[in-house]
């Protein structure tokens, strides 16, 4: 009987692969179809890339809502179309305001042309020269915290049923709700200008391309985006991601559940029960659950995926110290088997079913 993997593969996605490549290969290597990716990443970023398997896939949305960590490097001096160097060179201009809720216009009237890797660097150079480092630092430090933005128009969100990049490849641009973002921090690892390598720390949502070219902008010389690698995304990090040609030999060596990590890594901040085993039914039916059924483990000797009834130690739950200032908990068979998420009820003080992994 063939396997099917339930859990999580932090994947290194590599350039020149979208997204849905990445699941696609996937779905070959493990021979399964059930598989969903949590945040496109573009083809030309690589990075961190957190793709679900089995009845993971039920926390799809739940990864999406993670902060995320990105080192990009910004080119000042330019900008393009699609705000990162794959795009055409365009020549900024001042914004009509319209009151309109949608407004349309031509975006290849701002086009100037195609420009090598190169001429942009020489370009962007001639830009900035009157711009200096400090400027630079304190302009880029003025983006970190709560703030709108407006994403791209090369992107996939919809305006009126209709993908903005499609939109953006027929040459119109509409107008787009700008969406609060937070950037947490933006650590300045190298300056040598006109480029600025830069560590970002940002909440769901928020576009890095979109990001340089408003620096650029501020600052009056234009910004596009040169690089993108995504860090982090979560408890996911770059370190401990693994290629899809990692993969694939460990496929061919039979060893392809060491890169599937458990769904319960994604709640290690939250408090662990574990069902008692008269009331193992009561779970596996996805009921409410009284304090009475549960025993609480011990944080100190909970890892995820590795909890059974050898290595916990429990005690009758209360409320107050399994549960404390969270309402959420993570809960257990007695074997250990992470099994779902359920969420306190002060009214009935017990636990009604958040999210079921059976």
């Amino acid at each position: 009987m063939k396997n099917e993997y339930n859990g999580i593969v932090n994947v290194y996605k590599p350039a020149g692969f979208t997204s849905f490549d990445v699941v696609a290969k996937l779905r070959g290597i493990f021979g399964q179809r059930k598989i969903g990716h949590t945040g496109t990443l573009d083809p030309d970023a690589v990075g961190v890339l957190p793709v679900c398997l089995g009845n993971a896939t039920k926390v799809v949305e739940l990864l999406t809502d993670h902060d995320k960590e990105y080192v990009a490097e910004l080119l000042l001096g330019v900008s393009t179309d699609t705000q990162d160097i794959s795009g055409r060179v365009i020549t900024p201009q001042k914004k009509e305001k319209n009151n309109s809720e949608t407004v349309s216009k031509n975006i290849s009237e701002n086009i100037t042309k195609d420009f090598p890797i190169e001429e942009m660097l020489e370009t962007a150079a001639e830009r900035i020269r009157r711009i200096d480092e400090q400027t630079v630092r304190d302009m880029i430090s003025s983006f970190i915290g709560e703030q709108d933005q407006i994403p791209p128009m090369y992107s996939a969100l919809k305006v009126n049923g209709q993908k903005l990049y499609d939109l953006a490849r027929k040459g119109i641009e509409v107008e787009r709700k700008p969406r609060r973002i937070n950037i947490h921090d933006i650590e300045i690892m190298d300056i040598s200008l006109p480029i600025v390598k830069m560590r970002v720390h940002c909440s769901k949502g928020t576009y890095i391309r979109t990001l340089c070219n408003d620096i650029g902008e501020k600052l009056g010389c234009g910004g596009t985006m040169k690089s993108l690698e995504r860090t982090r995304v979560g408890v996911f990090g770059a370190d401990e991601a693994y290629t899809l040609d990692r993969i694939q030999k460990l496929k061919d060596e039979d060893r392809l559940n060491e890169c599937v990590k458990g769904v319960d890594a994604l709640f290690t901040d939250l408090p662990a029960m574990t069902v008692k085993e008269s009331s193992l039914p009561k779970l596996e039916n996805g009921n409410i659950l009284a304090e009475s059924d549960l025993v609480y483990i011990n944080q100190a000797d909970t890892n995820a995926a590795n909890i059974t009834p050898d290595n916990k130690e429990s005690v009758n739950i209360t409320r107050h110290d399994a549960v404390n200032l969270h309402e959420c908990v993570r809960v257990y068979k007695p074997d250990g088997t992470f099994s779902a998420l359920y969420r306190y009820e002060k009214g009935i003080k017990s636990y009604k079913p958040e999210k079921m992994f059976l």
